[in-house]
């Protein structure tokens, strides 16, 4: 470790603090109708597009009836997305003549970019046309992010409004999202991009000629404006099979910092928007540092793994650090700070093969992933994940001074903590549940790369990604097969809808709550205790339910390394 690696995540974080309230002041006026500097130009479009799909803005809906128009279009994107791919050898702008998707392929895709996951069983640049790639995955990127955006605001008017029944609009919620927040910022970011050297075509791949006289095909494509939008909204599938690792999704130092602030930006900035909407900004940023402390710590513990290298090869003097997997115009800190970026966040990208990470470095990421990505986490996921564990954490509070808990002057009573419960263990149950089928299997087991508890990490890795809705993979695992297509796709979906359903349950239970007033006895909310409070919540959750198997992965592989222990093929 270095002070200029140092300096590097000092800075990213400075850059993040900074645009919280700029980006959350600004959503803020947004999603409450407000006039902003676009609306002259926006808000004819705005109308237009409601008046097509026989939308009242003013009409709010009840949980139930947000939830289901979430639900239904959902259903519409997948049966489209689905369409394109398996059809998409008969469709325009397919210059390479790819052939179309096969079936239980096209399942996995179709819900992993409809559930915000990208999981991503294929090569891009090798599989799928520019019409797939544009109208297929790249719509839907702005769609599933809108969408995540959509339901945090609806769980967050639940703290804020008093006795209401309904709790917004999704339609009008996600328009405003993709036509004021999302559009207007991946057009100046894919402009940015082309002019670091990221490809935007629709002419066929280019022919080129190597020194030694042989032949090479460069695939191009759309590559900036797809590129934009899956990181602003922490989508993570790439154009190419080696995502942000390929120098046309990511060519530069300069792409690299921008890329992994605009994971994190929108994200963070929605815990501004909660502190505004709920009346109390200090709430907000408590959150934020709750987020910070758990990341800052994930960091630390990364980029001292990957600086330290591996046992094995230091035994042998060469010193230096792990820099398998990762590249050169990278390093370890950048390459150590973006994976732990993607996975806290629901991004998935990646600019470094998480597999090659040493045991505890690739550790840390798995780890983001299992606590469910509450660490700014996918926009709008991260934050109305984050506040489920509030309501838990609150809760305990509640028990240990013997008080009714409350937060935002909202009473946290029995409903309200099942709901939050009943959320929050549906991911270990598709996690762990899946990992323990899949490493009894002798077929799936043979889709691992490595024997020995790297083996059994990375079908670990596997499942809880698309349960996050992360979609990185260790890259050792051969997931693209029957099995792992469909569990996958299974694990993707419950992980995304069957923890939506019971949040959204829980925001239509506060919005018809009565705001309680602060008083003497009110456990305060926006200090140190309450961040520690919650801190300690959310580790002590994660760590009963996952340290066991976290043992027979990597925490093993660790300790046998220690000892000089290698696991052949």
């Amino acid at each position: 470790m270095t002070p200029n690696g140092w300096i590097q995540i000092a800075l990213f974080c400075a850059i993040i603090l900074a645009l919280t309230p700029l980006l959350g002041g600004y959503m803020t006026r947004v999603f409450a109708g407000e006039r902003t500097f676009l609306s002259p130009v926006l808000r004819p479009i705005e109308g237009a597009i409601f008046a097509l799909g026989g939308v009242d803005p003013k009409r709010e809906q009840t949980w139930l009836g947000y939830t289901l128009a979430m639900l239904l279009f959902h259903v519409a994107g997948f049966l489209i997305l689905y369409a394109v791919l398996r059809l998409q050898d008969l469709l325009p702008l397919n210059p390479q003549e790819m052939a179309a998707v096969p079936p239980d392929l096209s399942l996995n895709t179709a819900i992993s970019f409809l559930t915000n996951t990208n999981w991503q069983n294929y090569g891009g640049e090798s599989t799928l046309s520019y019409l797939a790639q544009m109208l297929g995955l790249t719509h839907q990127n702005f769609l599933s992010a809108a969408t995540g955006i959509a339901l945090a605001l609806a769980l967050i008017r639940g703290f804020s409004r008093a006795s209401a029944q309904t709790v917004g609009n999704f339609w009008v919620d996600v328009t405003r999202c993709t036509l004021y927040v999302l559009l207007p910022l991946c057009i100046p970011y894919t402009l940015f991009l082309v002019w670091q050297g990221i490809p935007q075509t629709l002419g066929p791949y280019v022919d080129a000629t190597t020194l030694e006289g042989a032949k090479q095909t460069i695939a191009v494509g759309p590559v900036a404006s797809q590129v934009a939008i899956k990181m602003l909204g922490t989508n993570g599938g790439g154009f190419f099979n080696a995502n942000a690792a390929h120098p046309f999704e990511n060519p530069t130092a300069l792409s690299n910092i921008v890329q992994m602030i605009s994971i994190f930006a929108l994200g963070a900035g929605l815990t501004n928007v909660f502190g505004r909407m709920v009346g109390d900004e200090r709430k907000g940023w408590a959150i934020l540092a709750a987020m910070g402390v758990i990341f800052v710590a994930g960091v630390a513990v990364t980029y001292w793994a990957e600086a330290a290298g591996t046992p094995g090869l230091n035994a042998l003097g060469l010193t230096g650090g792990n820099m398998e997997g990762k590249e050169l115009r990278f390093g370890i800190v950048a390459s150590a700070l973006f994976a732990v970026i993607t996975t806290a966040a629901s991004c998935g990208a990646v600019n470094a093969m998480h597999d090659s990470f040493t045991a505890l470095g690739g550790m840390i990421p798995l780890i983001n992933m299992e606590l469910g990505e509450i660490i700014v986490g996918g926009v709008g996921a991260g934050m109305y994940g984050m506040l489920l564990f509030v309501v838990v954490a609150m809760f305990v509070a509640g028990l240990m001074v013997g008080r009714t808990p409350e937060y935002a002057g909202k009473k946290i009573e029995a409903k309200e903590v099942k709901m939050a419960m009943l959320a929050i263990l549906v991911l270990p149950l598709m996690m762990l549940g899946w990992t323990a089928v899949a490493t009894v299997l002798p077929g799936t087991v043979a889709a691992i790369s490595n024997p020995g508890p790297h083996g059994f990490s990375e079908i670990l890795y596997a499942f809880t990604s698309a349960t996050a809705n992360n979609g990185s993979a260790f890259a050792g695992l051969s997931g693209n097969t029957p099995f792992y297509n469909v569990t996958l796709a299974v694990s993707m979906f419950i992980g995304r809808f069957m923890m939506i359903v019971p949040a959204m349950a829980l925001a239509g239970s506060l919005a018809a709550k009565k705001t309680v007033p602060a008083s003497a006895g009110t456990f305060p909310t926006h200090g140190g205790l309450f961040v520690g409070l919650l801190v300690g919540v959310i580790l002590i959750v994660g760590g009963l339910t996952f340290f066991p198997a976290l043992a027979l992965g990597p925490i093993v592989e660790h300790l046998a390394a220690v000892t000089g222990q290698t696991f052949g093929g």
